[in-house]
């Protein structure tokens, strides 16, 4: 995996090596940051963000929980995560805004005057568990790890500390032979993937674990359940047994880097016919045919590249509104 060339730091592109971090800071210690990952399609109209200003509105709410106050508003924040992409001439990629207490503290009650930073990365990234694995389907294992139970630290937030825990899982799945580990919530039922959300198929409904089990409501998720509600499948999110996956016609699992990727076993139990069904075709083909144009943009889910026609151009992807005294002044600051 590697970097596009340029970044977007705290205000200016950038060379990747020139974007860097404190050895002391905060984030570093006590994972104090909070972001996002956002695809960029390419159509036949060009380059389009997906649900772009969703996940932007998702980091500033993540933000605020955790009281990091990201000195850019939200319209410069997508006119950043727009710039990096027309900056390296990307017609697709994966796209990770993140903003950090970079200051040098070791308070667990960081005052406010410890600065934020925000920088945005893009990089040329395909299929999670490569093409085939969309096609064939991926062998998933049940966790030992559960997620974090309710009120313990906020699995609906987007914070970097949180994945401490989607690391266990995805290095004991890893381990054992599998793509993938999925974890139960605390009481014992099903909650989701190291990175993922879950979907069970049986009878024809998609069962779904609900916001309640230790999820984070993903964006991909909800895309998901709207074209699948839209085509008229029926749509249940309540607590599932862990036997649930076991009795499953179909299991899929979606999320930024995942899309959507079938899953063809659980604890090497074949899922139904051991490949994936008509649910989980039919949602692929809906969900993958918003780039193609086979699937209507209804929603408005689709952002175009503003300035992706002038790559090459010296400063001619930095298109910071003066109106937008956050932007200028740390642009100034800069």
């Amino acid at each position: 995996m590697q970097s596009s060339p340029l970044v977007w730091h705290n205000g200016k592109l950038k060379p990747l090596h020139e974007a860097t971090v404190h050895v002391g800071a905060h984030a570093l210690h006590y994972g104090s940051s909070v972001f996002e990952g956002i695809r960029v399609y390419a159509t036949p109209d060009g380059p389009r963000y997906f649900r772009l200003v969703d996940h932007t509105e998702r980091l500033l709410l993540s933000a605020k929980v955790y009281d990091l106050d990201i000195p850019y508003s939200r319209e410069a924040i997508n006119r950043a995560c727009e710039d990096v992409v027309a900056a390296n001439g990307l017609a697709s990629a994966y796209v990770r805004p993140i903003a950090y207490r970079a200051g040098f503290t070791f308070s667990l009650a960081p005052s406010r005057d410890v600065p934020v930073e925000f920088a945005v990365i893009a990089i040329e990234w395909g299929s999670m568990h490569g093409a085939q694995a969309l096609e064939d389907g991926v062998d998933v294992c049940v966790s030992s790890w559960n997620r974090a139970a309710p009120n313990t630290y906020p699995t609906g937030v987007k914070a970097g500390g949180n994945y401490l825990s989607s690391q266990l899982i995805a290095q004991e799945a890893v381990r054992g032979g599998f793509a993938e580990g999925i974890a139960l919530a605390p009481g014992g039922c099903l909650s989701e993937g190291a990175g993922e959300n879950l979907f069970i198929v049986r009878g024809g409904k998609i069962y779904t674990p609900p916001v309640g089990a230790s999820i984070l409501a993903g964006i991909t998720r909800d895309s998901v359940l709207t074209l699948a509600r839209e085509r008229g499948i029926e749509v249940i999110e309540q607590s599932l047994p862990r036997e649930f996956l076991y009795f499953a016609d179909e299991v899929f699992m979606t999320g930024t880097a995942a899309e959507v990727t079938p899953v063809r076993s659980v604890d090497r139990k074949p899922v139904g016919a051991g490949k994936p069904g008509e649910v989980t075709r039919a949602l692929q083909k809906a969900f993958f045919g918003l780039f193609d144009g086979s699937t209507a943009n209804t929603h408005g889910w689709l952002t175009p590249i503003a300035n992706h026609e002038h790559v090459g151009s010296s400063q001619g992807w930095l298109r910071f509104d003066p109106a937008d005294a956050q932007a200028t002044a740390q642009m100034e600051a800069a």
